[in-house]
């Protein structure tokens, strides 16, 4: 079986492909990467490596991926994926789309044509940011929680959100452009006949994630934790009481591999895969773990609201166990371990990263 993996080069695809050869299935690996981002090319020689051959080209280029060869499945994990894309000064909001949209119509394009099965790796940020703001939490252990007894939204429960919860505006203009790409890439699937499976992924997390406080935070709060840079809770009354729960990427190659093999049926296309409640943490517990590993590091704060921020964000991901029998297999204890020792090997990793 040929796979393409998109923004292999990224943490997310570089660590998917090493997973499936691990695996033992006898894929064959493509890959696909612009290298735009700080940190890609250091993957670049590990990939080639692995027997792995890269192809230098863009997926907002219609024409860079027409010029792909033919394969069976297409995992996209080329994506920008900052929920303050577009907004922050760095993106604009049409370099956003062009990414995250306009790249899914020209994959969507390819597969029709091949008729190629489309692994979409989404995000948790697709559902409704109003009631997830206006969640009635308290403060447990260093960490908010819904508070019991409150009347929580339809579609969350201690599980956490699942798949059911709203995707009504506003959900940021990342939010929605992966939003987008979810509806396009099932119309197209109805419409040509081709199988696409959207996967809603909680915060993802692992040694040689690319350290940015607005994509991957638990890699930037350990290594700038570690190097004694500047560190801030940011709102909710700047206490880092703010909860994500994280999952290793490899975790997902089980469910993707099962996806690939599967001929049809009514198995669900839009399914959350997290680490769930109980791989979830807040800023001040990853702080309080830091201390300990690498020792004290003071952290300031700001009680100011950021926009499209959220008190307590976690997937339930009981429908991709029904679905797949799949639950994480990498505890949140291994995943910043991983991290930390990364972060010891490699000083200048957010240098290099770009943060």
């Amino acid at each position: 079986m040929k796979i393409l993996i998109t923004g292999i080069c990224g943490f997310v695809g570089s660590t998917l492909a090493q997973a499936f050869l691990e695996a033992g299935e006898g894929l064959e690996i493509l890959g696909l990467d612009n290298f735009i981002r700080p940190g890609s090319e250091v993957n670049r020689g590990r990939l080639v490596r692995l027997g792995i051959k890269l192809i230098h080209g863009d997926v907002r280029s219609g024409t860079d991926v027409d010029a792909l060869p033919e394969v069976d499945h297409v995992i996209d994990a080329a994506a920008n994926p900052s929920v303050l894309a577009g907004v922050d000064g760095q993106t604009s909001s049409r370099q956003l789309l062009e990414h995250n949209c306009w790249g899914t119509v020209n994959l969507l394009e390819y597969c029709k044509r091949y008729r190629a099965g489309l692994l979409v790796l989404s995000t948790s940020r697709v559902y409704s940011v109003a009631p997830l703001a206006a969640l009635p939490v308290d403060v447990h252990q260093k960490a908010f929680r819904p508070r019991p007894g409150a009347a929580w939204p339809y579609g969350l429960s201690e599980a956490g959100v699942s798949e059911g919860f709203s995707t009504a505006p506003p959900i940021s203009l990342y939010g929605a452009s992966k939003l987008a790409s979810e509806i396009l890439a099932l119309e197209y699937s109805e419409t040509f006949e081709f199988p696409v499976w959207m996967n809603r992924c909680g915060v993802l997390a692992g040694a040689g994630q690319f350290g940015k406080a607005d994509q991957g935070i638990f890699a930037f709060w350990i290594n700038a934790h570690l190097r004694r840079r500047p560190l801030k809770y940011i709102g909710f009354g700047g206490g880092g009481h703010q909860v994500r729960d994280c999952l290793h990427p490899r975790d997902l190659v089980p469910a993707l591999l099962a996806q690939m093999r599967h001929a049809g049926g009514t198995k669900p296309r839009v399914v959350n895969f997290s680490g769930g409640a109980s791989n979830a943490m807040s800023l001040a517990q990853l702080t309080a773990w830091c201390d300990e590993r690498f020792g004290a590091h003071a952290v300031s704060s700001d009680p100011r609201p950021r926009r499209f921020d959220i008190p307590w964000m976690v997937l339930d991901s009981t429908l991709a166990g029904q679905a797949w029998g799949w639950k994480p297999s990498t505890s949140w204890q291994d995943v910043l371990e991983e991290i930390a020792v990364h972060a010891e090997a490699h000083p200048d990793w957010l240098e290099i990263s770009g943060a």
